[in-house]
């Protein structure tokens, strides 16, 4: 579905020396781009052609020689040898010359009998094929060498070959015809006596016949294979036949002018898609251009000369799409043709087959080529087409061959599918003398502007117009059908253009206006009464023979120009304004999914068969670098799977965009090159159509893209947040109206917010947002997002939809899909039903529900049988339990005896045995407690085998004594779980006593403990010994201080209180108990460990003092080391990864303080006793988590957290300053003072050594993530 569209056209005169003289033959130079003519005169013209497609003329024409001929002697062919750099010639009298064209030697190599007929070179120029006027072949080297000699027709003597010789008048014929590679050629030989002729093919090394065709009524001799070598054409009974090279008739078409047509010239264009040939009738002669596609040939173009002009053509050997043309007076013409999308704007495929257009809307139904919906027969063919649809009103302008001009309103797209198979005569406008149009387009609905070529006085050369026509309809339009005539057309400005005119494109945003390309990618802008005025700031950086235009949004940028003018060049690069998007697309189209029909992505396929789908916005905001780098090709793997979603790998090589499906339908049209259509649904168009038809409010829609193409169903929730959706449940609800629809949404709802997760790659927030973190939460109020949204959908079924079976189910179905299931919600209203089956079967609302036993079913395929069963238990209905394991399938053997000893069972028995097997123990407590005392024993049980009943059952049990009997059970569970100080005071509360005690004293309480006693009333010597216990072992757990309090209160033992109280460090306190007795012996002991414990801190502080001092140097000696190779890695430009980190390793190995990593060797005072005093020693020392090993990747860090853990603790600081008190008490001020000093300059160096390792570490992650990683190492 494309057509052949004519970008421009440049023209040359030879300028012949004499007024009779007529070009003959013709010969071109690849290399150099030369282009040779051999006139009547024997004069030999030269045109150099254009390099480049954007040329605004041909050079002029140069006079070479004329050579020099015996009288009566003139060129029959020419042709040019590359490798001789020379033109070969042959004359009628049989010469054959060689012409150095830069030298202007003119050689003789040889003579050939009855005259030159043509000169055929093989493709790669090593062999010539001559074929001279007396029906021979010659087939010789460039050297002259003469390989064969083959008489072209079949049982031919000598004496009628002679007879040829004389009588022959040799003039110009058709060659031989080669394959693309060399190895055979074609001819078409006349058959001796006959009119039919025959299509030889011959073997290019031995000269041997191949194959020869059946004897048909050729047309002259004309044959020519395609460059690929699939097919060889002719002319034969009035149509073009193509032959296998078994000479093998494979198909044909017919050439559709009258009967008096003739065909000549058939041309293949250097890529084989094109045929062209001149179709001769008695008014006129033109060049048409047919291309296959699908089994079917089409007229693409059609050239119009005059009948005197008498015109010849070729192909470019090189640009497949241009098409040399000259006539016999030298008028030379080349054509610059470009394939065109036949998909218009709003997805209507305009296929041109000669006067044919064929119409198929895409956005209807995807109806492959040649196939169509309906047809438009022109008076002739086509050429250039333009096509008006706004407001459901279709207008399409036809510019054909003859310079006329048609035009057709067709009715709205919603009516089209009634035109189906029906052909339409369209007529002629009624207008003055036009010129066919190279560029069209509508204005208005009433206006069209066009590009015309005319040419000026002397031929020579021609002149671009911007020609703006009005038109006028006579007749009314009746809606529903096509008015295809009644038109009249009014030339109402004529503007000259001073350049080439190289595309044509309106305006979306203005009225009456459109954008004009000039040669080399300026841009300028028309407008009606007005003069062009340049858009610079839309212009391309080169010629574009592609372009398009769209209106878009600002995206919040002050003084952005609402335009994007997209235009694409010959070399692949996708240009947009100034810019170029892309450095290697093949083909692109814009796509709209807004309502005011603003451009909202960019459809583009990359000659990589990748296709993206990118967002205006990324264009707009300069973010294309970042996202799509250029769409250069990546592998995927695992690590970059996010940048696989970001295209579709399109399946077959060299396929191209047609053009879109705007809107919903989110299609993007491909045609591969075997001609086959495809749609692609990229998944970025389709979420943005989805999100965008949601925030309209338009949710059936929605939902049906989201079947059509399996997206996920939480979208229609998650777009917005699924607390916005519970607002709109209703509407939703009532706009979908189809239950199926409403279950598969319901079915597939999960506690996830995909548009975070599954589509995060594909779509951003774009609309309003309630906040972040209320749209990504899943649980608000209590309830989870699967649950709220299904009781949404449930009230709202309940509130819009009629009552019906089906409503029925789908309510079940919510309940069932709830997280946890409502099985028993369910239940219940399954339950309501089957009463309703066994009470009245003549209920009307019977009618309105499924039966019991279909809703049944419907919930055991929404849930596990295990679960419904459970739960149909749970109601305590065992008909129920046994109608759901029934219909689960389940063995009778199973559930039958189980039920059968249930329901013989007391009530409240029954539903407590029932509670148990459905682990419902706070009910089954109930319900035996409820069942009196005979089962008190089974209460007590229960309540122990699951200790969390125990506070229920307290309320629940009335009787005391059964209280007291739960408590006492309580407080064994708890002394079993070792919690003693819970297990004491559930025992007095019980008023068990000698329980209590013994959980007080395992739990070390000897307060609890004495206290205790005491209710107990036990003797004094009993409570003398049991606090002599319990000093003992206060003393042994490491509690010296309150061992003390009891040796002071309950044992009277002065001295080993004072000892305690010294072995916890508190000396105030001993040296006041010591004093208040008065005892000199007490109060030495104090002084004496007093002076002791502040000799040893002394020592501690000042090994602590050097430890961190070395821990300091270490870390500032490891960290200068990996700054310098960080350092060094940066400069010589080395990747991180590459650093070893043995290598860091080497810093400082005779470093003198590698002894800071191992404990201090001195002992500590005898003073500091071996109990409690070593767990509160003045440095805290860290837990050992393994050894540092010297240049770890982790060195830095551990140090540090070393010397953090170095820092006094609370229980130090507080024991510190009650030994300095104590010695300024007892005189002892000088070792006061020292350990004071001591101990601050260890506290100051510690924070101060911390505060600067940290300052470096901030430091390093403030400097980037390179060093940082480098500290990590």
């Amino acid at each position: 579905m494309k057509n052949l569209k004519l970008s421009s056209e440049l023209s040359s005169n030879l300028r012949l020396q004499s007024e009779n003289e007529v070009i003959r033959c013709t010969a071109f130079d690849i290399e150099r781009n030369r282009f040779f003519f051999a006139s009547s005169a024997n004069s030999i013209y030269t045109v150099h052609l254009s390099s480049s497609q954007n040329e605004e003329s041909l050079s002029s024409a140069n006079l070479v020689e004329a050579v020099d001929l015996d009288a009566g002697d003139s060129i029959t062919s020419m042709e040019y040898l590359m490798e001789k750099e020379s033109l070969i010639i042959g004359t009628s009298s049989g010469d054959l010359l060689l012409y150095n064209v830069d030298d202007r030697a003119l050689e003789d190599v040889g003579r050939v009998e009855g005259g030159v007929k043509s000169i055929s070179p093989s493709p790669d120029g090593d062999l010539l094929c001559i074929i001279p006027g007396i029906c021979q072949m010659l087939v010789m080297t460039h050297d002259w060498d003469l390989l064969y000699e083959t008489p072209l027709e079949d049982h031919i003597d000598d004496a009628d070959l002679s007879d040829q010789c004389l009588h022959s008048d040799c003039t110009p014929g058709s060659p031989a015809t080669w394959r693309g590679d060399g190895k055979f050629f074609a001819i078409i030989s006349s058959i001796s006596k006959s009119l039919h002729k025959k299509l030889k093919i011959w073997e290019r090394d031995t000269g041997n016949l191949h194959s020869v065709s059946e004897p048909k009524a050729f047309m002259g001799e004309i044959v020519e294979w395609m460059p690929s070598g699939a097919k060889i054409a002719a002319v034969c009974d009035k149509k073009i036949t193509f032959f296998e090279k078994n000479g093998l008739e494979r198909s044909s078409f017919t050439v559709t002018e009258g009967i008096d047509a003739t065909i000549e010239n058939l041309k293949w264009n250097c890529n084989s898609d094109l045929l062209a040939a001149i179709v001769r009738t008695k008014t006129c002669d033109s060049i048409k251009i047919w291309f296959f596609s699908n089994n079917h040939w089409y007229l693409k173009q059609e050239i119009r000369y005059l009948k005197e002009e008498e015109v010849r053509f070729m192909w470019d050997p090189v640009k497949p799409l241009n098409l040399i043309s000259w006539t016999l007076e030298g008028l030379i013409k080349v054509y610059n043709f470009i394939w065109i999308s036949s998909v218009t704007d709003n997805s209507v495929a305009l296929v041109v087959d000669g006067s044919k257009i064929l119409v198929t809307p895409l956005s209807l139904a995807l109806i492959p080529p040649p196939m169509y919906l309906f047809q438009l027969q022109f008076p002739c063919s086509v050429r250039e087409t333009a096509f008006w649809s706004k407001n459901s009103k279709n207008i399409l302008a036809a510019s054909l061959t003859d310079g006329s001009l048609s035009v057709v309103e067709l009715p709205g797209l919603d009516t089209w599918q009634d035109l189906e198979g029906e052909v339409f005569r369209i007529e002629l406008c009624i207008t003055d003398d036009l010129n066919s149009f190279l560029h069209l387009t509508w204005l208005d609905s009433h206006v069209l502007l066009g590009v015309i070529l005319e040419p000026l006085d002397n031929k020579e050369f021609s002149k671009y117009y911007i020609q703006e026509l009005e038109l006028i309809c006579s007749e009314d339009h009746i809606p529903g059908s096509v008015t295809g005539s009644g038109f009249d057309a009014k030339i109402v400005n004529k503007l000259p253009m001073e350049s080439l005119v190289t595309g044509l494109v309106s305006n979306p945003i203005k009225k009456q206006s459109a954008f004009v390309q000039l040669n080399g990618g300026n841009i300028f802008e028309y407008e009606t009464g007005f003069s062009l005025h340049e858009r610079s700031n839309l212009r391309f950086s080169s010629f574009c023979p592609w372009m398009s235009v769209g209106y878009v949004e600002d995206f919040g940028l002050p003084n952005s120009d609402p335009i994007l003018m997209f235009g694409l060049d010959n070399n692949g690069k996708l240009h947009v304004n100034e810019n170029v998007l892309c450095n290697n697309c093949s083909s692109f189209s814009l796509y709209s999914n807004s309502t005011n029909q603003t451009i909202t992505h960019l459809i583009l396929a990359t000659k990589q068969d990748l296709l993206y789908a990118v967002e205006i916005r990324d264009i707009v905001l300069g973010q294309m670098e970042v996202k799509y780098g250029n769409f250069v090709p990546v592998v995927i793997t695992r690590k970059n799977a996010e940048e696989g979603k970001k295209f579709i790998q399109i399946w077959e090589k060299g396929s191209k965009i047609l053009g879109v499906v705007h809107g919903d339908e989110s299609a993007v049209i491909i045609q591969t090159t075997r001609g086959n259509l495809e749609s692609i649904y990229p998944r970025k168009l389709v979420l943005e159509s989805i999100v965008n038809a949601l925030v309209q409010g338009r949710f059936r829609d929605s939902l049906l893209m989201v079947r059509r193409h399996r997206i996920d169903f939480n979208i229609i929730a998650d777009h917005r947040g699924w607390q916005d959706f519970l607002n709109v449940a209703t509407e939703f609800v009532k706009q979908v109206d189809n239950l199926s629809y409403i279950t598969e949404f319901v079915c597939s709802l999960k506690n996830e917010n995909v548009m975070e997760t599954l589509y995060k790659s594909y779509i951003s927030y774009t609309h309003e947002e309630k906040g972040k973190e209320l749209k990504d939460s899943m649980v608000v109020g209590g309830r989870s997002k699967v649950n709220s949204v299904l009781l949404a959908v449930r009230k709202a079924l309940e509130e819009q939809i009629a009552e019906s079976p089906a409503r029925e189910l789908c309510i079940l179905t919510t309940l069932a899909r709830s997280d946890p299931p409502y099985l028993e919600e369910a239940l219940v209203r399954v339950k309501v039903i089957r009463e309703m089956e066994l009470s009245d079967c003549s209920n009307p609302e019977r009618k309105l529900v499924p039966s019991s036993e279909e809703s049944l079913k419907h919930l055991l395929w929404l849930s596990e049988s295990e679960a419904v069963f459970e739960a149909a238990l749970g109601l305590y209905d065992l008909n129920l339990a046994a109608i759901v394991a029934l219909n689960s399938q389940q063995d009778p053997k199973e559930f039958l005896p189980f039920l059968q000893e249930l329901e013989v069972l007391p009530i409240l028995i029954m539903r407590y045995k029932i509670d148990l097997k459905l682990r419902r123990y706070e009910k089954a407590l109930q319900h035996i407690v409820a069942a009196g005392d005979t089962y008190f024993e089974d209460c007590v049980n229960l309540i122990k085998n699951n200790p969390q009943l125990f506070s229920i059952a307290l309320e629940l049990i009335t009787d005391p004594t059964k209280k007291k009997q739960v408590f006492e059970a309580w407080g064994d569970h708890l002394s079993n779980i070792k919690c003693f100080e819970d297990a004491a005071t559930t025992y007095l509360c019980c008023n068990n006593l000698e329980k209590a005690l013994k959980s007080y004293r395992s739990s070390n309480n000897w307060g609890g403990v004495l206290t205790v006693a005491g209710l107990m009333k036990l003797s004094k010597e009993e409570i003398m010994q049991m606090a002599h216990e319990l000093c003992e072992e206060l003393q042994t757990i490491g509690k010296p201080s309150e061992a003390a309090k009891i040796a002071f209160d309950y044992c009277k033992d002065i001295k080993n209180g004072i000892n305690l109280l010294i072995s916890a460090r508190e000396w105030e306190e001993a040296l006041r108990i010591g004093l208040m007795h008065g005892n000199e012996d007490l109060i030495s002991d104090v002084k004496t460990g007093a002076v002791e414990c502040g000799a040893s801190l002394i020592v501690e502080y000042e090994e602590g003092l050097e430890k961190i001092g070395k821990y300091l140097a270490r870390y500032l000696a490891v960290r200068q080391r990996r700054l310098l190779l960080a350092a060094k890695l940066q400069a010589g430009e080395r990747s991180i990864n590459e650093l070893d980190d043995d290598a860091v390793s080497e810093a400082s190995s005779s470093f003198s303080g590698m002894s800071a990593y191992t404990t201090g060797t001195r002992k500590g005072s005898a003073a500091s006793m071996s109990s409690s005093g070593t767990s509160k020693r003045g440095i805290r020392r860290q837990k050992k988590k393994g050894k540092i090993r010297a240049g770890s990747p982790d060195e830095e860090m551990a140090l540090v957290e070393h010397m953090k853990g170095m820092c006094l603790t609370d229980g130090a600081r507080r024991e510190l300053k009650s030994l300095l008190g104590c010695l300024v008490m007892i005189g002892k001020e000088d070792t006061a003072r020292k350990l004071q000093r001591v101990a601050e300059n260890f506290q100051l160096s510690q924070i101060s050594a911390v505060k600067l390792a940290e300052d470096a570490i901030l430091r390093i992650s403030f400097g980037g993530p390179r060093f940082l990683l480098l500290l990590r190492r």
